[in-house]
């Protein structure tokens, strides 16, 4: 292990493997618990456990590999795909579907089986969490096809935030960007996005979601990547973004 792998204090080998691209963190504990992991020359018997730059680290008997460069890919995700490794359910997941030649990677937040559009996917744990927490503040922006009868009155007050079922959901901008007979196209922006947020908010309004497309995600945008395309963001203009914790332009539209 290099001294890109760890701090001088340590961080936990559960950790280091999903960083290295050996696997999720889930499966880097399961492998610890089945006697897979050794530090040192001692098997692991708990995932609690820090490695420093120094530590011998061994998976299967073999030394791990120094965790590769953070990297960053946009993935143009089609409905009928589930965000996730596995499914219990045997459905197609994201992950069966992207090209051979990506190492191992996680997505940044996830899109429902029906939705569609922007998925960031990184090589990196950690980077998908950072751009992740809410404290980063970037704007998740959609387009969203809803069946019903629009009131801009109370897509307006949707902007002081609103409690369902006691969740609480932050601020939403939503504007109504045309109608076509019974069905209307809104454009939606939130920060946070919680599980299926728009569809339970617009269900509440009386609208069902009948399409719902990602198209940003803080500063990176959909643009014209076609279906299934996956592209990566350059070095350079992930470290620039990662400067940026806020997307200030929140409202801009399309």
């Amino acid at each position: 292990m290099t001294s890109a792998v760890a701090t001088p204090k340590g961080e936990r080998v559960a950790k280091l493997m999903a960083r290295a691209g050996l696997c999720s963190r889930r499966d880097a504990e399961r492998w610890i618990a089945e006697g897979r992991v050794s530090l040192d020359g001692k098997v692991l018997t708990s995932p609690a456990v820090l490695a420093t730059a120094a530590s011998d680290l061994r998976v299967d008997g073999k030394p791990m590999a120094s965790p590769a460069p953070a990297r960053l890919w946009r993935y143009h995700k089609p409905p009928g795909l589930v965000t996730t490794h596995r499914d219990e359910k045997g459905r197609p997941t994201v992950f069966q579907n992207l090209p051979a030649e990506l190492p191992r990677v996680v997505s940044v937040g996830r899109l429902d089986l029906t939705s569609e559009g922007l998925l960031l996917l990184t090589n990196d744990g950690g980077l998908a969490r950072a751009l992740e927490l809410p404290a980063r503040g970037w704007l998740r922006r959609y387009r969203v096809r809803v069946n019903g009868t629009v009131d801009p009155a109370a897509l307006a007050a949707l902007e002081r935030g609103i409690t369902l079922d006691g969740i609480a959901y932050g601020p939403i901008h939503a504007t109504l960007e045309r109608v076509q007979g019974h069905n209307a196209w809104l454009a939606v922006s939130l920060r946070e996005g919680k599980n299926r947020e728009i569809r339970r908010v617009m269900a509440h309004l009386g609208l069902a979601v009948t399409r719902l497309i990602r198209i940003a995600y803080g500063p990176f945008q959909l643009g014209h990547l076609p279906r299934r395309a996956v592209e990566e963001v350059p070095p350079r203009v992930l470290r620039e973004q990662l400067g940026k914790p806020r997307e200030d332009h929140a409202h801009r539209r399309r």
